[in-house]
């Protein structure tokens, strides 16, 4: 007879939640699948199977809810119809009636410790995998359809009068780079060839373009042939909430696999390569003999010298140089002097912040004098993209031990400046936080996964307490003890990003939350136990 109750009830539970979890999982499946459509332009075939990645992420925050749910109005129409007093008149005691239930809220249990630890960061990057396989896609599309498309998380936003996706390239571009929402410099060329390439921990643009100008807010000067290369984050898993047990496990042990800090590591390591290069100037411009610094390009090699060489404070990574400053161009194959070039202000600026990154070298208004003509005149501007950064400051801030290499920055210049001192300072923070947030993300799982027994315990309660009343009172009584764990989860990860208080707190406030939700269900099952 116990069996056959315990049956009935299971049934029962098992169809309320079922439609519950399909109505819930359908509505917040296309609702979170909205975002990575609007921003990221992605088309039709790829929204279905988008649609199978994000089912887990939603099923972990809608299986606690149905079941919630489930046993809320199952046990509230079971006592409201006086099957429960009837089960008591036959010597059946409530626990015992509460066993179906209580089979329940185990399987939500492990079922969402599974899909938060293990499932859902394996669908995340394999939808990540798929917007990426349909980057190139992605980014031709939205030229097509609206002439630009901004490159995600980056400062380059792409215009083009028409699009090749077959031969990967774009015709009468213009590049905008931006920076504090503003347009720093702007590009045009003829013709451009965009590759979009995914590495394990982030993904990477490189546009080559030719007869391109560059316009900032000073010249327009022709540059020729021009290569841009941005890093961005991935599109959807770069957060600690999506990675696998694996991937945290090394991230723990090397910071530099997670994106965020990588990327922060990245733009410490070019700030500290401009500041060691200009002093590295610096002190040849000090020689009595040799008073040339070599740069090295492509095809060319550059010697030049300045009256005073600085680092810019407030700029990205810019040397600038005061009078007199000349620069000799040298032919690399023919090792012939070709030009010499004076001028009285120049700039010399790392193009971005990747461990290949070049320099680029600006003189402005300068004197020309051709060597083989004998000629000479004035020109606007000059510019030399694409120069190697000094092989031994690359060197000294190589690959290896980055991190260790950033954390002694400030003693491998003379006169850090202050934007050295601060990235420093903030990649250390960044990397303390970090691993906060992966105890707090490991802890909040944790806590979700164990406290959905409780949470459907008190649901069953709350049902037989509130079976006079509608059927829907019960569950909205028991959604409040569902609420204040939630928020006991949300203030104990915040906690542990604040810097004003420690990492334990706020791991302890999300125990604090369970361990009283808990006592507040013994409590509630104490009483009914005595009625």
């Amino acid at each position: 007879m116990v069996f056959t109750i315990h049956r009935y009830i299971f049934r029962e539970l098992l169809k309320v939640f079922t439609l519950a979890t399909i109505a819930l999982t359908l509505m917040f499946t296309l609702g979170s699948m909205l975002r990575p459509i609007q921003k990221y332009g992605v088309g039709p075939d790829q929204v279905i199977h988008l649609l199978g990645y994000f089912i887990p992420i939603t099923l972990t925050m809608v299986l606690p809810m149905s079941a919630l749910f489930a046993a809320s109005m199952v046990y509230g129409r079971f006592a409201g119809d006086r099957e429960l007093d009837a089960c008591r008149a036959s010597g059946i005691s409530l626990m015992t009636l509460v066993y179906p239930g209580l089979c329940l809220a185990i399987i939500v249990s492990i079922a969402t410790l599974i899909l938060s630890f293990h499932v859902v960061p394996a669908f995340v990057q394999r939808a990540e995998k798929a917007i990426k396989a349909n980057a190139k896609q992605t980014m031709f599309r939205n030229i097509q359809r609206k002439g630009y498309y901004a490159v995600p998380q980056s400062k380059y936003i792409i215009y083009a009068d028409r699009a090749l996706p077959d031969e990967d390239m774009l015709e009468g571009v213009v590049i905008i780079e931006s920076k504090d929402a503003g347009i720093e410099k702007l590009s045009t060329a003829k013709a451009a060839k965009i590759v979009i390439e995914s590495n394990k921990n982030y993904n990477e643009v490189r546009i080559a373009a030719s007869q391109a100008y560059q316009i900032d807010n000073d010249n327009h000067v022709y540059i020729g042939k021009m290569s841009l290369t941005d890093q961005f984050p991935s599109l959807l898993a770069d957060n600690i909430k999506f990675q696998k047990i694996e991937q945290i496990k090394e991230i723990i042990r090397d910071p530099m696999e997670y994106f965020p800090v990588y990327d922060l590591a990245l733009r410490t390591r070019a700030q500290l390569a401009a500041e060691m290069l200009a002093q590295d100037i610096s002190t040849a411009m000090n020689q009595p003999d040799d008073r040339y610094y070599e740069l090295i390009g492509e095809d060319k090699t550059i010697f030049i010298s300045a009256g005073k060489c600085t680092i810019v404070k407030g700029a990205d990574w810019q040397v600038k140089l005061t009078a007199p400053i000349r620069l000799l161009e040298i032919d690399r194959v023919r090792q012939k002097l070709l030009y010499q070039y004076d001028s009285n202000n120049g700039t010399i600026t790392l193009q971005d912040s990747t461990l290949e990154s070049r320099l680029e070298l600006v003189l402005d208004k300068p004197r020309w004098k051709d060597i083989d003509e004998g000629i000479s005149g004035f020109a606007q501007r000059y510019v030399v993209k694409d120069l190697a950064l000094p092989e031994v400051i690359a060197r000294r801030i190589g690959r290896q031990d980055l991190l260790e290499t950033l954390d002694a920055a400030p003693s491998m210049v003379d006169t850090p400046t202050g934007e050295l001192k601060g990235l420093r300072g903030s990649l250390l923070h960044k990397i303390e936080s970090t691993i906060n947030e992966i105890n707090a993300e490991m802890h909040s799982r944790l806590v979700l996964g164990v406290g959905c027994l409780t949470l459907i315990l008190t649901g069953i309660a709350l049902g037989v307490i509130f079976r006079g009343g509608h059927l829907l009172t019960a569950f909205g009584a028991s959604s409040i003890p569902a609420g204040i764990l939630i928020v006991c989860i949300m203030t104990g990860k915040e906690l542990t990003k604040n810097r004003a208080t420690s990492m334990e707190s706020g791991i302890m406030v999300m125990w604090i939350g369970l361990a009283a939700l808990s006592v507040a269900t013994l409590v509630i099952y104490r009483k009914l136990l005595k009625t």
